[in-house]
């Protein structure tokens, strides 16, 4: 399993993305047991679900549907689509030339929606229009963000670092998770929604070609989920730095500054400005790696807190339950009653 698929996406996305579903009366409740997420974890606000999951969510309401844009728009975004978009761009030859490109068709597929790219000194702003003057929700504007960030960012075969995102709408609940996916700076109740990032990647070379193409398209739309989700905060780099290290030799936070080069009050300083601690993000990789176990492995609970570095399964039980609002057991035994 690749380190992105071990990430996990909040609840509350998943109800952002069966909401048109829902109003125009389909069942989702089999699609939810097809994309192996338990229809229960629905009214648990603090539940999870893997990326890998989310993503096989995603496909089954873009056909449902036959929408890839999951009928947030009154011209659907058909099937294939995306395919269409990708083959369009794979032979340009930088990215500014590409993202133009995506823009272009983009507009042509939605009628509600679309966006423009603009160059002012040293940055570059690719900023959304609508028709209605009214606010969209936040997961029409993040779905579209994320395939035209997440195939830029795939072309040049590197994420494209945002260095502001706004959004017009009010924050949502997951409103932490918009900061992990695009940008700590994320701001909402903005003029406009909008994203900024240094002028020069646009002159970067499309790396990409049809052979990587069919290994991109394999495994979408899971990676642009969470792929080219926000790398360069800090704590993106923690967790990086965590994952690299068995549970039983994550340093204390003094050895961990040392070992990133920085004074223990310079990371807690830089931490308190992106609200994080280091025992959030430690407790929240451990939430995620134990969510993977238990949707994705045989083990027995005792086990897998052993391997979550607990001392005893009644340590992981309290843990578990407070990041998820289920215990451990309640967890799988939800996931097998799907």
């Amino acid at each position: 399993m690749k380190d992105w698929e071990k990430d996990t996406i909040g609840i509350d996305f998943v109800h952002e993305a069966l909401a048109v579903l829902l109003e125009r009366g389909f069942d989702a409740e089999s699609l939810l047991n097809a994309a192996g997420i338990s229809p229960m974890l629905l009214k648990a606000p603090q539940a999870r679900v893997s990326a890998a999951n989310y993503g096989q969510l995603w496909s089954l309401i873009a056909k449902q549907l036959d929408d890839e844009f999951f009928g947030m728009d009154s011209h659907p975004m058909r099937v294939g689509s995306f395919l269409l978009l990708c083959q369009s761009v794979i032979q340009c030859e930088t990215l500014g030339s590409a993202l133009k490109q995506v823009l272009k068709f983009m507009r042509l597929v939605l009628d509600d929606i679309h966006g423009t790219l603009t160059i002012n000194d040293k940055f570059a702003q690719m900023t959304l229009h609508e028709v209605s003057p009214a606010p969209s929700r936040a997961f029409t504007y993040a779905t579209f963000l994320i395939i035209v960030h997440g195939l830029g960012s795939w072309l040049i075969g590197r994420r494209i670092p945002l260095l502001t995102a706004d959004f017009r709408c009010e924050e949502p609940r997951c409103g932490a998770d918009y900061k992990i996916r695009f940008s700590e700076q994320a701001r909402f109740g903005q003029a406009s929604t909008c994203i900024t990032f240094n002028a020069s990647y646009l002159d970067l070379p499309i790396v990409q070609n049809q052979r990587t193409l069919v290994n991109f398209l394999a495994e979408a739309p899971a990676n642009l989920l969470v792929k080219y989700s926000n790398r360069d905060s800090l704590n993106a780099k923690i967790r990086h730095h965590l994952r690299r290290t068995a549970l039983t030799e994550w340093p204390d936070f003094d050895t961990l500054s040392r070992q990133l080069h920085s004074t223990s009050s310079t990371l807690r300083r830089k931490l308190h400005q992106e609200g994080q601690s280091y025992q959030s993000i430690k407790d929240n990789l451990r939430r995620d790696l134990a969510i993977n176990h238990l949707s994705g492995s045989r083990k027995s609970i005792e086990d897998i807190a052993v391997q979550l570095g607990f001392a005893d399964p009644s340590a992981f039980h309290r843990a578990f339950k407070k990041w998820t609002g289920n215990s451990p057991g309640e967890h799988r035994r939800t996931l097998s009653s799907k």
